[in-house]
């Protein structure tokens, strides 16, 4: 596969309070590659995204010497695959079972945990208590498979846990704001372990939002 050079042009187009347009600035982050981003106003969609991103119009899109790449856990895999010499640092294991896994872990990130948590989280009174229900169970399903790792990874951060940022960082600001106690470290101590870990990462740290915009952000959205 081909490493990061100078004359590469690398493009990201996408949406700063979107965890999901995050997972590519960290990934590229980690990965050492320099790119350009673009902020799209989703209520007015650029021409740029509309052609990159013809079938779903909507971030993250990765832009890679002019060829586009849509949906966040396929730019993903595509980033580790390309720049798989850049800092030794790879999202996903060797073995294909291993591999295997992380993908299932990602998917199931997607279809299951992080809408149960988004539910819970701005559902409202009456559907309230079963959401928050279906939100632990969901975080549980995720803590029992961290199981006494350090990240997702192992010892370093991996697809999965650039997957999980969302439950890293956004559950934290969100259930401030609805005022539930989902991930506290009561309630699942090795995943808030894991979350403390994750965001206090150099290059993590460097890469998420700021914390104080992003609560405003979904607070005005609560007021809506």
């Amino acid at each position: 596969m081909a490493s990061s050079s100078d004359s590469e042009e690398v493009r990201v187009l996408g949406k700063w309070a979107s965890p999901f347009s995050n997972r590519i600035d960290l990934a590229l982050k980690l990965k050492g590659v320099p790119y350009k981003y673009s902020e799209e106003d989703l209520a007015n969609k650029s021409l740029d995204l509309l052609n990159y991103n013809p079938v779903h119009k909507k971030v993250p899109v990765l832009v890679h010497n002019g060829n586009s790449i849509a949906e966040s856990l396929v730019i993903l895999e595509y980033i580790d695959e390309v720049w798989n010499n850049n800092n030794n640092h790879a999202f996903l294991p060797q073995d294909p079972y291993h591999r295997a896994l992380a993908r299932f872990w990602c998917k199931t990130l997607d279809d299951k945990i992080l809408p149960a948590i988004w539910n819970a989280c701005w559902s409202d009174e009456k559907g309230r208590e079963k959401a928050v229900e279906e939100a632990l169970e969901a975080l549980k399903i995720l803590q029992d498979e961290l199981k006494d790792k350090k990240f997702f990874g192992g010892e370093t951060i991996g697809l999965v846990d650039i997957a999980a940022n969302f439950i890293g960082y956004w559950v934290s600001i969100l259930q401030e704001i609805a005022g539930l106690e989902l991930l506290t470290i009561e309630k699942f101590p090795k995943l808030y372990e894991w979350s403390q870990e994750y965001i206090n990462h150099p290059v993590i740290k460097e890469g998420l939002p700021p914390r104080d915009e992003l609560f405003a952000f979904f607070k005005a959205s609560a007021k809506k």
